[in-house]
């Protein structure tokens, strides 16, 4: 069971919670969604408003969810859940049923963005901006160490328009 709650009241150490812990990007309907970890992204203010940024390479099936959608979820779970979110991250939506894979539970937020019952926290994001990252503001040794593809991220930020804590 989850309670709404003001994201600022969260006590949350975002380089843990997403660098180290990992969330899931969900996006899609409850009927239809695909998600993927990630160990990249942000929380902060924008615009006046608490914002959520995720970053995801173009070939990624997550990303068509994206570009379809008004809204997406991020999805924090407990240490239980890593080989869950292990599979979300080397798994392609394409060829894998994650959430049957994983025995998640999908729920609706605010907008109809799904999220997980089992997380412990979801951050549910109205999108508000989209850009690929240019790579000519991109230093050459970060080119080199992350981009050999030349498959740069697209910048997804979000409005969180509700944060739900596990009761």
């Amino acid at each position: 069971m989850f309670k709404s709650v003001d994201p600022k009241t969260l006590d949350l150490n975002p380089f843990a919670a997403i660098g180290d812990q990992w969330m899931l990007v969900t996006a899609g309907t409850k009927e239809k969604c695909n998600t993927m970890t990630a160990s990249w992204g942000g929380l902060g203010v924008l615009w006046g408003a608490p914002a959520a940024t995720c970053y995801i390479r173009p070939q990624r099936y997550t990303r068509e969810f994206l570009e379809a959608s008004d809204c997406f979820t991020l999805s924090f779970f407990g240490e239980e859940y890593r080989k869950a979110l292990s599979l979300c991250g080397s798994k392609s939506g394409r060829d894998v049923d994650k959430v049957k894979e994983c025995g998640f539970t999908v729920a609706e937020g605010e907008g109809g963005a799904p999220y997980f019952e089992q997380a412990s926290l979801v951050l549910v994001c109205r999108k508000w901006f989209v850009q690929r990252m240019d790579p000519a503001s991109i230093p050459e040794d970060v080119k080199v160490s992350q981009y050999p593809k030349q498959d740069y991220h697209y910048i997804y930020i979000g409005q969180i328009v509700q944060a739900l804590v596990r009761e």
